[in-house]
């Protein structure tokens, strides 16, 4: 019996990309399901209620989430069936996770709060729209998505400092690690993705080597 693979994701999610361009470079085949922001029901249905973020791996009757909010368990299922152990090799053991945390928390940080104002605008339903403001508030703080649209100049530039790291590593190696991308670089691709989604913002004419990496990684395969 054909095993079928999807992922349940949002398409500007920097927890998602990372996911289905690393199945992609595996040459894997799998179907894409978009769930709402504002409605998280198939997840949680599909989950018995035991989880409703993003990104869920379906792989057959295998369903694979997140542990926790620090766990990487979809990379490391991806890696373990798809890649052959090629996004987490135990020569990088250790260094790799001290790269993904600060991808996924530092970097992460800044990406999101230039992206939600103008996702929250795209929400043409009110309703919808005033979930999804309401869920980043009780995290965040009443009027944040506005307090980050008064702050964009500065969380940008702070972006942009934090990202010009792994541009001098880029300007030596094709990827972060050496010729052939890990883990670390699908993680990047995620934020960078989460950043550039629907063009509402880009990257600056001086990032000419983060730009190179991502399409060269966006055309990897395995």
């Amino acid at each position: 019996m054909e095993m079928k693979t999807r992922v349940y994701e949002m398409a500007h999610s920097p927890y998602c990309i990372p996911i289905t361009q690393a199945l992609t470079a595996c040459g894997v085949d799998f179907e894409r399901v978009v769930v709402p922001n504002w409605d998280r029901g198939e997840v949680i249905r599909l989950t018995k209620g035991a989880y409703y973020q993003v990104p869920v791996l379906q792989h057959d009757d295998t369903l694979v989430y997140e542990s926790s909010a620090d766990s990487i368990d979809v990379a490391r299922y991806v890696d373990t069936h798809f890649a052959s152990g090629r996004l987490f090799p135990i020569e990088w053991a250790g260094i790799q996770e001290i790269v993904i945390d600060f991808i996924e928390n530092d970097l992460e940080l800044r990406s999101f709060k230039l992206v939600d104002p103008y996702y929250c605008d795209e929400i043409d339903d009110l309703e919808n729209r005033i979930q999804v403001t309401r869920h980043k508030e009780r995290r965040f703080g009443q009027g944040c998505v506005e307090q980050w649209r008064a702050s964009r100049e500065r969380i940008r530039a702070e972006f942009d400092e934090l990202v010009t790291r792994f541009q001098a590593s880029l300007m030596k190696k094709p990827f972060l690690f050496g010729d052939v991308p890990l883990y670390a670089d699908f993680a990047l691709y995620g934020v960078i993705g989460n950043l550039t989604f629907n063009n509402w913002n880009k990257l600056n004419e001086n990032q000419t080597d983060l730009k190179e990496w991502a399409e060269r990684l966006r055309k990897f395969r395995f």
